[in-house]
């Protein structure tokens, strides 16, 4: 394991013992033997669940079906793609496209992800719909967000194209035998590329959800899928040190029972957004049962004393990358464990997400949990869901109560206080030891809100000591959204919405004019189900609605932290 090193401190002879136990009770053979004991004695969602582990060798033998899609699409003279996706659908895709750019004569990659009314009319502007192609991606094929995403830009291609055409625009990439494969079927797509149904969503990244994608933007797809084979054989090692599986999923594991469950990564620029990724596989697949693993991605790095005792931190590190060295190594000396991971170069993604994979799985079985169900995703999307059909009936939402409006800032949730501000003081002082704060942010994803929310987050942990995590809705719920409800309840949770100053409706079939629900009511009903969804379970909310701008909300809060 000349690529994996860790200084744990007190920690190591945890570590140690944990991988005795591992190698004593030969978990890693039997999780290739595919024995869902390892996690449970029921096999239900795991034992169906288990084909990540062939995924790089089954894609070897049918690369030459993504082949033959890129080669048509770039007769045809498309320049852009658009994934039509959310979580595990859409994460992987991200990553290849921020990693690797587009190669020279293939097509431009964006995932449309966000339910956000200005966040779609932005993109729809920016369309040729002549040279456009659409992948339309969910395991499910039920995904409300991503059907209402194929609705409208299906409208869009087909008023320039017209409809006798507007399905060779359009790819699916789903289970054999969803709502999809019908839709597909329908309106006549280019083709259909039908996953393996054992594969989970957070697990795909190497199956078609993964690579159809990264394809199109010039991926080099066997030199990717045989850096992933490699590790694969490395992590089936019985020499439990010789594993790096095993090895770093004892790390995680064993580290989180001991209370530093905060996941922090620090990486190199040009492959940070694997963490991006690595943060959904470790948050739905660990946060379950009143326990979980937090993951912390792109929290800028600080001194050793803006930290709390719950920390573990990894630095995935591109080979010749010194940029954060020096403050790792400070923090090293303040006493905070550390796990190094060395990248050779931009393909050894492949390599990292097999054995992610594999770690998480392994640290699963260490802190007692089955890492590939969902059991609290549901709630979110139940109530959503009946706020939706309330509004088709009686054209309202309805929201909470708020606790104060002052500076065009309205505040919900059982806060006393009379400025936002003082009420942002008074929510944080509700932490307990353990705590950490999700930043939850339903607005549209500009470049602008991004530096005004990670502002607030630095000021925030300077503070309160308290990891901090940032997410977009409704895309965070098909990641971290299993964590916040299912983990030990010690998530303190900002909700930051604001007015749409435009609305776009979503069809109600592809090809029809009609609507009875437009992108900001979904958002809307989204961020009112979820806020609901985490009160229901106890969890501590405050939600944040500005009426003006909202990069000059954040700004506001982060003052009045300061």
């Amino acid at each position: 394991m000349n690529n994996e090193s860790a200084n744990l401190g007190i920690y190591q002879s945890k570590v140690d013992e944990a991988l005795r136990s591992l190698s004593e009770n030969r978990i890693v053979q039997r999780i290739w033997e595919q024995d869902y004991t390892v996690w449970k004695q029921d096999p239900t969602e795991i034992s169906n669940r288990l084909g990540w582990l062939h995924t790089a060798n089954t894609m070897l033998k049918k690369l030459h079906y993504i082949d033959e899609l890129v080669v048509a699409v770039q007769a045809a003279g498309y320049t852009h793609a658009y994934l039509l996706g959310m979580g595990g659908s859409s994460l992987a895709p991200k990553v290849f496209s921020k990693t690797f750019g587009t190669r020279p004569g293939y097509l431009d990659l964006t995932v449309i992800d966000s339910t956000d009314p200005e966040f779609i009319l932005e993109h729809s502007k920016r369309i040729d719909p002549e040279k456009a192609l659409f992948i339309v991606s969910t395991k499910s094929g039920t995904t409300e967000e991503t059907l209402s995403f194929f609705k409208f830009f299906y409208n869009r291609v087909a008023s320039t194209v017209g409809n006798q055409k507007a399905g060779e625009h359009f790819v699916a990439i789903t289970d054999p035998g969803t709502k999809l494969t019908k839709l597909a079927d329908q309106y006549d797509f280019r083709t259909s590329f039908l996953n393996d149904s054992s594969i989970g969503g957070r697990y795909s990244a190497l199956s078609f959800f993964g690579l159809v994608p990264a394809a199109l933007i010039g991926v080099d797809l066997a030199r990717l899928l045989n850096q992933a084979t490699a590790v694969a054989n490395s992590c089936d090692s019985c020499d439990m040190k010789e594993n790096p599986g095993a090895w770093l999923g004892a790390i995680l594991g064993e580290l989180a029972r001991a209370g530093r469950n905060k996941v922090t990564f620090v990486a190199s620029d040009k492959i940070a957004s694997f963490a991006d990724w690595a943060e959904q596989l470790i948050a739905e697949s660990t946060g379950k049962e009143g326990r979980g693993i937090v993951p912390v991605v792109d929290e800028p790095l600080g001194p050793p004393e803006v930290y709390g005792n719950d920390r573990l931190f990894v630095y995935l590190q591109l080979e010749g990358d010194t940029a954060h060295e020096a403050k790792l190594s400070s923090l090293e000396k303040a006493g905070q464990p550390i796990v190094r991971i060395r990248f050779l170069d931009l393909y050894d993604i492949g390599r990292q997400f097999f054995l992610w994979e594999m770690t998480v799985a392994i640290a699963g079985h260490i802190i007692g949990i089955n890492p590939f169900n969902q059991p609290n995703v549901e709630l979110a999307k139940m109530l959503a869901r009946q706020m939706v059909a309330d509004y088709t009936k009686k054209s309202v939402l309805r929201s909470e109560r708020k606790s104060l409006e002052s500076d065009q800032i309205s505040v919900y949730g059982c806060i006393k206080a009379n400025t936002p501000g003082e009420a942002l003081v008074s929510f944080l002082k509700q932490a307990e030891q353990g705590s950490y704060l999700a930043l939850q942010a339903y607005v549209n994803p500009t470049t602008e809100t991004y530096t005004a929310l990670q502002t607030l987050r630095v000021r925030l942990r300077k503070r309160s000591k308290l990891a901090t995590t940032v997410g977009y809705g409704p895309s965070f719920l098909h990641s971290t959204g299993q964590l916040h409800k299912g983990d030990g309840g010690h998530g303190l949770f900002l909700q930051f919405t604001s007015e749409h100053r435009q609305d776009v409706p979503i069809p109600d079939e592809g090809g029809s004019i009609s609507s009875t629900v437009s992108f900001g009511t979904l958002e809307t009903a989204q961020t009112l189900g979820d806020y609901k969804a985490l009160v229901s379970l106890g969890r501590k909310v405050i939600r944040f609605h500005f009426d003006r701008n909202v990069v000059d909300g954040l700004n506001q809060l982060s003052k009045a932290i300061e």
